[in-house]
């Protein structure tokens, strides 16, 4: 039955078709379908890649592995979505491709998707003191790229700095440098979502 459901993504010859079968797909769930879900990144199909994001976010930590392994290092719409779906499972085990993408990625897309889950990870899975490194990395990472030059990256780095806020040990050094963002940042939407992270 799996092996129908995956053959017919491979047949499926219109956009349309191609968004039912990952939907049969998707509603399948079993961790057979995985691989193909991940594939579906990379067929330029946004619906049909929403789909697959929706249900491998779904199965959650046991999609990672494979999310982790089988990252598109060449076709960067493909990468984003499966940066998207590991930032939404949370997952502490992306942290590393979460820090590269959101640091060198040089698609935007890559990066906020990087970013702003950066702040969410589950880091109650993580045992001490692998959790505070981890946390300390992410905050350097966040810092920096909090001053990128393009400003859509630094808007993703508020939202990945006000979620990492809730570490009481990080907030310290957060809220100085969205004081000084506040001040010294040129775009204006940069400045009220700033506002929002320190309300």
């Amino acid at each position: 039955m799996t092996d129908e459901l995956i053959h017919a993504v491979t047949l499926a010859d219109t956009p349309e078709k191609m968004v039912a079968a990952v939907q049969n797909l998707a509603a399948a769930e079993d961790i057979a379908v995985i691989p193909t879900l991940i594939a579906v990144f990379g067929y330029n199909n946004p619906a049909a890649a929403a789909v697959a994001v929706t249900a491998l976010t779904a199965m959650g930590e046991i999609a990672v592995p494979q999310l982790l392994s089988e990252i598109d290092d060449y076709n960067y719409g493909a990468r984003a979505y499966s940066i998207r779906t590991l930032a939404a499972i949370a997952d502490p085990r992306a942290l590393d491709v979460l820090i590269t993408a959101a640091a060198t990625d040089f698609a935007p897309s890559v990066r906020r998707a990087a970013a702003k889950g950066l702040g969410n990870l589950n880091w109650h899975q993580l045992n001490s003191p692998h959790r505070e490194t981890a946390q300390q990395k992410t905050l350097e990472t966040l810092l920096l790229i909090s001053q990128d030059l393009e400003w859509s990256i630094r808007y993703a780095a508020v939202v990945g700095l006000q979620a990492l806020a809730q570490i009481p040990d990080l907030q310290q050094p957060i809220q100085a440098r969205l004081q000084q963002m506040l001040v010294t940042d040129q775009e204006k939407a940069i400045r009220a979502r700033v506002q929002l992270a320190i309300a």
